[in-house]
């Protein structure tokens, strides 16, 4: 997945459970309980695995389950709302160039996608308890 240049500037990301799916289809934030806080060298492997994140037919629902919001020193840089279900994900931000915007998909079957999403859920369960 091509992730935004200012992910270069990535120091902290936090992992969010989406509570109101439907909203992130075109919300301004990305809204949720956050989980985890993810700071380097953390934030580095995270970024890497999801750039990893193959190609993959979109399918129809986008109700995303997880999302992620990624900081620089000083401000917000991009946010990334993931649904596991149709293969999709909601790039947007601050730090986003013209045209990178928007849902593209990815294979949410692939070893990179299945190893990201057992990351957020043991994030999602260690922050439960």
């Amino acid at each position: 997945m091509l992730l935004p240049i200012t992910r270069e500037k990535a120091e902290l990301i936090e992992v969010v459970r989406i509570t109101s799916p439907v909203r992130h289809i075109g919300s301004e934030d990305l809204t949720g309980d956050e989980v985890a806080l993810w700071g380097a060298p953390r934030t580095d492997q995270i970024l890497a695995l999801i750039g990893d994140l193959p190609d993959g037919e979109l399918h129809r629902c986008f109700f995303p389950g997880w999302g992620v919001r990624v900081h620089g020193a000083d401000c917000l840089l991009f946010q990334l709302a993931f649904c596991f279900d149709c293969h999709g994900v909601r790039l947007w931000g601050p730090g986003i160039p013209d045209g990178q915007e928007g849902i593209r998909g990815f294979d949410a079957d692939s070893t990179s996608a299945r190893e990201l999403l057992q990351l957020f859920r043991d994030a999602g369960s260690a922050g439960s308890g």
